[in-house]
């Protein structure tokens, strides 16, 4: 599945220009943001809690609009349609009462979207996060790690150009955390859709990413960013290594330098 090009031309698939996003409370959780990626890029947000990275997703998928800046991206037109973003959640947000089916079928299912199209969408959607046995079990019959696959299968179902993940794997233990990194790095490089990322985590930022967006304290602004050259794939070897480990020092050193310099222009 292709991935669409940009709405403005050449080969950005988001672009945040001097985005800053007050709210109405007068909290500021973005000031002079900048942001770009693309086609295929798969680029994590790192930051401290109430830095503004969930803020940034938003922005993206359109649900919310900057206060000041622009804010442009796939599926992001004048009538609001985002038809080429999926959205995962930190929390899965399934129907206790469906099936895992009926869960993932539920965006083609608000499109007014019926017929062998619709399951056969579903059917390579669930296959794709390695659940094409469970389309009739329901959430409570499922692990963690299940329900978070049935949150991405659901996001993948309308063949989104743009994926945004705000810190799915964040309320798993590390053993399932590993496996769904390995599964979602399996999928990214098979259907190369456009990936944001938000984590707290050093390790699985650099681990996933092929640049990492470093974010300062709120409001949050861009601080660095960092390109994470190790190739793919990359497994358990890797983990280990001590490329990894100097990553992931250069890393956190630059997070704890954004942290303490909050304050600063």
């Amino acid at each position: 599945m292709a991935v669409a090009q940009s709405q403005t031309g050449g080969d950005v698939a988001v672009s945040l220009k001097g985005v800053t996003k007050t709210f109405a409370t007068g909290v500021t959780a973005l000031d002079r943001f900048d942001l770009a990626l693309k086609p295929g890029e798969f680029v994590s947000l790192l930051g401290p809690s109430g830095c503004g990275k969930s803020t940034a997703l938003r922005l993206i998928a359109g649900l919310m609009e900057p206060t000041r800046g622009s804010a442009i991206s796939p599926g992001i037109r004048p009538g609001g349609a985002r038809g080429q973003i999926g959205f995962v959640f930190q929390e899965p947000t399934l129907m206790p009462w469906a099936t895992v089916a009926a869960n993932v079928r539920l965006p083609l299912s608000l499109r007014r979207r019926d017929g062998v199209d619709v399951d056969t969408r579903v059917a390579a959607a669930l296959d794709q996060v390695g659940l094409d046995g469970f389309a009739h079990a329901y959430p409570c019959e499922l692990s963690g790690g299940m329900k978070m696959r049935v949150s991405i299968a659901r996001a993948l179902v309308t063949e989104p150009a743009l994926l945004l993940m705000d810190e799915p794997f964040a309320a798993l233990d590390e053993v399932t955390r590993f496996k769904l990194n390995d599964d979602l790095l399996g999928l990214w490089r098979a259907v190369k859709r456009t990936v944001v990322f938000v984590t707290h985590s050093v390790f699985e930022s650099v681990y996933l990413s092929e640049r990492i967006v470093v974010m300062t304290s709120r409001p949050g602004r861009v601080f660095t960013e960092l390109k994470i050259d190790a190739p793919y794939p990359r497994d358990d070897r890797f983990r280990t290594s001590a490329d990894y480990a100097a990553l992931c020092r250069r890393v956190s050193d630059a997070l704890a330098d954004a942290t303490a310099r909050a304050g600063g222009a």
